[in-house]
């Protein structure tokens, strides 16, 4: 069985777009990339960085001196859970939720698009596993 892929809130989702985007990235350049976004200082930045370290959803490195983070977090893999968790709990929706809701996006290319299309797809059903 797999493990499941946690499904991050609202800001660690904001962080992990902006490593998605272009990763490894120090904290400084993480809240820069945030900054408006969010609109919060960068030792709120620093602290969601730990507890994304404490999830295992981001890793840390060391580059020229200055620690660095990645993303443990599969893009199109967190955004399926994401999409997943949003249809079932916050919608009450038995079906996936239909891809052409992320048509257009900035954050997919077509590829990921398809692959994120499987993924909805292939969901297991949250009856799966129920007495």
């Amino acid at each position: 069985m797999s493990t499941p892929i946690p499904i991050p809130s609202v800001s660690e989702l904001t962080l992990l777009k902006a490593l998605w985007k272009q990763q490894p990235l120090s904290a400084r350049e993480l809240h820069d990339a945030v900054a408006e976004e969010l609109g919060w200082s960068f030792s709120s930045t620093r602290k969601t960085l730990e507890r994304m370290l404490d999830k295992q959803m981001l890793a840390q490195q060391a580059a020229h001196g200055v620690n660095v983070y990645v993303a443990r977090l599969e893009k199109v893999g967190t955004l399926a859970a994401f999409a997943h968790d949003f249809g079932s709990r916050v919608m009450e929706m038995a079906a996936p939720l239909p891809v052409t809701m992320f048509t257009g996006s900035k954050l997919v290319d077509s590829d990921e698009l398809a692959q994120l299309e499987q993924m909805l797809q292939d969901w297991p059903s949250d009856e799966a596993g129920k007495p």
